[in-house]
């Protein structure tokens, strides 16, 4: 519904704003005097003068309340546009019934002939509208010219994409007062609209002919220093596709700014962002049902442990988003709580919430957590899951990721939480080192506790496992780790040329993890099982340093170099989402698929991870591995297996 202007805040703001009132009121005077000499001529003695007078005024009067009401002055008439058009002939027509009734009361309708109101009608409209758009058309012409002189002080740029984006782009660079970038041409992605322009500016081929445009350009005289992407959703196998392009012609590859940086520099340059390594894995955004997630999360109490880690703080954002009755941060370091809650206390300051300062491995410390903040829904995102640091320390990696795991289920089983959400990882998938591997047994007892759940009936507590991959930016990843190596001049290091890994976004993985867990609390018939995020395609890590090493302006060992490094222990080449015996079931979000659970005894693995965390706790690490290695079959160690993977955590 359309928002009523508040009169009693409303006043006139700036001197622009004043004289376009003024105006607006002027001539909505003069065009009833106009419209009545258009109906009567010359023949003056038609109309008493004091007729003339009275009505002018009452519609004056009008004219100026309507104008008032609806703020047709404050457009800005150097942007005046279709919707400032709509807005004058809403004004003029109200304007006209309004003076109408008016009238009527007043006299009648006598001495009015009934022409006079049409004409009146398209005189008002011409007289208001026809000053804005002549002075748009000025500025425009203006800035066109001043845009041609200033061209080759500006830097030239060839934009991809020959849409609104770039329309509103040209617009932007044409209109700024001191704009940096001067357009030379177009590229249409897919040829349609070559031979035609947009503001002036020409669409000279498709993405095949870049290439010859611009040598062709190089040969006037006018090369293009950048090119720019104008589309804000594109693929990321087209944007490594326009990379490398941009890479064999010399120049720099960028994207325009977003909607929003237009809306609020509109006089100034827009400023134009590098590619960024989320812009080269180009997943399609996935349909959400976020209607079902604000049932699941709203109103309720909601406890995240590992709250400061990079999923676990992305976690709570979305969460806050959907207006719970309270949010539980939980984590063991006071400086990663301290930012997450400050955080969120200033993207949801009305949201009641609490910082506990506590480790998942404190098993009392845990029970009384439970008893004080009654959570209903658990999300469990605390973990070691650094690969190289989990094989220097076993013992600390079990004692957090299984005994850490368990104590959380437990307490979430003994205190009647509506469901638990495990977040895993794509390393407990045939794991090659002890934090793949204690994940796994962290899946395995959340899986046993589901199905001896399922007999409990409606009153169970709901444990969803949802297993993804590599985070883009996630702490101690590759991604940061090669943006460190590229500051200090390279190299960068990469464990194996043919490592391979699958990579999302971390909001895109939280958006799943949600979507998961909506569907896993519903659905009582998929007890036990494990909810995979479709990671998509892997990528090769060696590929993923020379493309940030070509973000950055570079050349690939030959101003940065790629060192391979060899392995480092509990590392592999490949990484796996789904185990060869859980099979795959369909479910009704193309981002998320399910597989089958492996059948584990819940006794059996409840003293087994007993027995575990005694070695664990007595610093026993070979007891430790061992039991692991016992209760994951296919856990290949360091030594006998082939490892290798770059960087990634």
């Amino acid at each position: 519904m359309r928002r009523l202007p508040d009169l009693r805040s409303f006043t006139l703001r700036g001197t622009r704003a004043r004289i376009a009132f003024a105006h607006d009121v002027t001539v909505a005077a003069l065009s009833f005097v106009v419209a009545l000499y258009l109906r009567v001529g010359g023949d003056t003695d038609y109309f008493p003068t004091e007729f003339v007078a009275l009505a002018t005024g009452i519609y004056t009067v009008i004219a100026a309340a309507v104008f008032w009401s609806m703020r047709l002055y404050a457009g800005v008439w150097r942007y005046a546009s279709m919707e400032d058009l709509v807005a004058i002939i809403r004004a003029a027509t109200a304007i006209v019934l309004v003076f109408l009734a008016a009238m009527f009361l007043v006299s009648r309708l006598e001495l009015i002939p009934r022409s006079t109101l049409p004409i009146n009608w398209l005189v008002l409209l011409a007289l208001l509208g026809g000053p804005r758009f002549l002075y748009r058309l000025f500025k425009d012409r203006r800035a066109n010219d001043i845009a041609d002189r200033d061209g080759e002080r500006r830097i030239p740029v060839l934009l991809i994409g020959a849409g609104d984006s770039a329309e509103l782009f040209i617009r932007a660079i044409n209109r700024a007062r001191k704009s940096a970038w001067h357009a030379v041409g177009l590229v249409d992605e897919k040829g349609r609209r070559v031979g035609r322009n947009i503001h002036g500016v020409q669409v000279l081929g498709n993405i095949d002919d870049i290439p010859a445009i611009v040598e062709r350009m190089d040969r006037e005289g006018h090369r293009p220093q950048r090119l720019i992407v104008t589309k804000s959703r594109i693929e990321g196998d087209e944007i490594q596709r326009l990379l490398a392009i941009a890479d064999d012609l010399g120049i720099g590859l960028a994207r325009m700014p977003q909607l929003d940086d237009f809306r609020e520099n509109i006089d100034s340059s827009p400023e134009i962002r590098p590619i960024r390594i989320e812009d080269l894995l180009g997943r399609p955004q996935a349909s959400l049902d976020r209607d079902s997630m604000a049932v699941l999360i709203g109103g309720r109490r909601v406890l995240v442990t590992g709250a400061g880690g990079t999923i676990g703080s992305e976690l709570c954002r979305q969460i806050a988003a959907f207006d719970p009755a309270a949010l539980v941060l939980l984590d063991n370091s006071e400086y990663q709580l301290y930012a997450i809650d400050l955080e969120i206390g200033e993207r949801a300051p009305g949201l009641r919430r609490r910082t506990i300062l506590a480790d998942v491995r404190d098993r009392d410390r845990i029970s009384r957590v439970f008893e004080d903040e009654r959570p209903e829904l658990v999300f469990h995102a605390a973990a070691l899951k650094h690969v190289p640091m989990v094989e220097l320390h076993p013992d600390e990696g079990a004692l957090t990721n299984v005994a850490g795991t368990r104590i959380v289920a437990d307490a979430c089983r003994a205190h009647g939480v509506r469901a638990m959400v495990l977040i895993s990882t794509d390393k407990a998938v045939n794991p090659s080192s002890m934090m793949g591997a204690t994940k796994r047994v962290a899946e395995s007892y959340c899986q046993a506790l589901d199905m001896a759940e399922a007999a409990r009936g409606s009153d169970r507590t709901h444990f969803v496992t949802v297993r993804f991959g590599n985070v883009l930016g996630s702490t101690g990843s590759v991604v940061p780790l090669f943006q460190r190596q590229l500051a200090a001049g390279g190299p960068l290091t990469v464990t194996h040329p043919d490592m391979t890994r699958y990579f999302m976004t971390v909001r895109e993985a939280v958006e799943l993890v949600l979507q998961a867990s909506v569907q896993g609390v519903a659905d009582s018939a998929e007890q036990g099982k494990i909810y995979v995020l479709d990671m998509g395609e892997p990528v090769k890590i060696i590929d993923l340093a020379r493309q940030i090493i070509l973000l950055a302006g570079y050349q690939p060992d030959v101003d940065i170099k790629i060192e391979i490094t060899g392995p480092r222990p509990g590392e592999k080449l490949f990484e796996e989402i789904l185990h060869a015996s859980e099979e795959l079931v369909p479910t009704t979000h193309p981002g998320i698929l399910l597989a089958a659970p492996r059948a584990t005894d819940l006794a059996a693995l409840g003293s087994a991870i007993d027995e575990l965390a005694g070695a664990a706790h007595a610093g026993d690490s070979e007891r430790t591995r061992a039991i692991v290695q016992g209760l994951v079959p296919e856990f290949q160690t360091p030594d006998n297996e082939t490892t290798s993977e770059a960087a990634s955590g």
